[in-house]
């Protein structure tokens, strides 16, 4: 009788029965008012809850599709790095936690790498998936960093960074630290190709993403509420005992206080960030010729911001401009200079001249 419980009656019921399984995420809850939102309508407002216009976390191919022009894009191949160098193993083994990441999220690692148009402009985009392993910075995923900044140098596109991060993978230990130095060396390869490098900080942006790649822009956006920090606002209070400021550490308190640049709706991004690289790209935007000219060198280093002016130049133009009013330096006779000092200090023979007011009497 067996095969009646196992097999006929479970038949009988589903065909009696009318009830479906619901899926778990078919509704969401909006975590600052309590607002319940259908899943449709939410991903079809690029996840950004319509009453609250909270800004719900995005994965990293959603985030590609809607910052390209017809949510079109190219992935850039990456180069494979060495999976679990130090043999990693805590509750599970640090392997098994990646296979897992992969299939859930269905990504090679924290960081995608794509190219394409956004407002009709070549550019490459960078995304940090906060789904996979919380978008820790590992060896891969510096390795993608490196890899989207080098084809923009090549392509002599802007580069776009969406950063996402909780910080440096520990799995990895010092080799997940080393990205951090590697990384920055590849923004100066684009400040040396003088592409701009445009950082999207969304939430949260923490640890040593933010100690290194994620702070090196020209220019610095964020979506509003987002985390950015690199010690998170828990662990401050409970070492300073003290009540911190409401918003800290958000991007509205961190745009108060000149942190970052602005802070966009998420609707308006791909607008502003086609309209900023336009404006840093202006000379191949509009098919001007680009005149190279020598930089001039300070402290061994060429300017790379802006170009460098003759101070002769400045000086002309303040003398002989209109209102001009150049106060000359009073003149310093040779007993008033350092060099006659230090030879009196030097030489206990020679005079000392009497004390001014600006000397201790004795």
């Amino acid at each position: 009788m067996n095969w009646i419980n196992s097999v006929v009656r479970p038949k009988i019921r589903s065909f009696l029965t009318t009830k479906r399984d619901v899926p778990d995420n078919l509704w969401v809850k909006c975590p600052e008012t309590g607002q319940m939102v259908f899943y449709k309508d939410l991903e079809a407002n690029q996840f950004v809850v319509p009453g609250s216009n909270f800004h719900m976390r995005v994965g990293a191919p959603a985030r590609m599709k809607m910052i390209f022009d017809g949510g079109e894009f190219t992935k850039v191949q990456v180069a494979q790095t060495a999976i679990d160098p130090l043999k990693f193993r805590d509750g599970r083994r640090y392997t098994d936690r990646l296979k897992d990441a992969k299939a859930d999220t269905e990504l090679d690692d924290a960081v995608l790498i794509g190219e394409g148009q956004i407002q009709g402009l070549d550019v490459v985009v960078a995304a940090q998936d906060f789904r996979f392993m919380a978008g820790s910075l590992g060896m891969a995923a510096g390795e993608a960093v490196i890899a989207g900044m080098l084809r923009a140098v090549e392509k002599k596109t802007p580069f776009i960074l969406f950063a996402a991060s909780g910080g440096a993978r520990m799995q990895e230990g010092i080799m997940s630290l080393m990205q951090m130095p590697r990384t920055t060396i590849a923004v100066q390869r684009l400040a040396d190709a003088k592409l701009p490098y445009i950082v999207v900080l969304t939430d949260p942006t923490t640890g040593g993403v933010t100690a290194s790649y994620a702070m090196l822009g020209d220019v610095h956006i964020a979506e509003p509420g987002a985390l950015i920090c690199f010690a998170g606002p828990r662990v401050i209070q409970q070492t300073i005992r003290e009540q911190l400021p409401e918003g800290f550490q958000r991007s509205e308190y961190l745009l108060a206080h000149g942190m970052i640049d602005m802070v966009v709706h998420r609707h308006q991004l791909p607008e502003t960030l086609g309209r900023i690289c336009r404006l840093l790209m202006t000379s191949k935007t509009m098919g001007k010729a680009v005149v190279e000219t020598p930089a001039k060198k300070m402290n061994g280093k060429p300017y790379v911001n802006g170009a460098a002016v003759d101070g002769k130049t400045i000086e002309a133009a303040v003398r002989t401009g209109p209102g001009s009013g150049v106060i000359e330096a009073e003149p310093v006779p040779p007993s008033e200079r350092f060099e006659a000092r230090d030879k009196a200090r030097r030489d206990p023979d020679v005079t000392q001249r009497p004390a001014g007011k600006d000397q201790p009497r004795s």
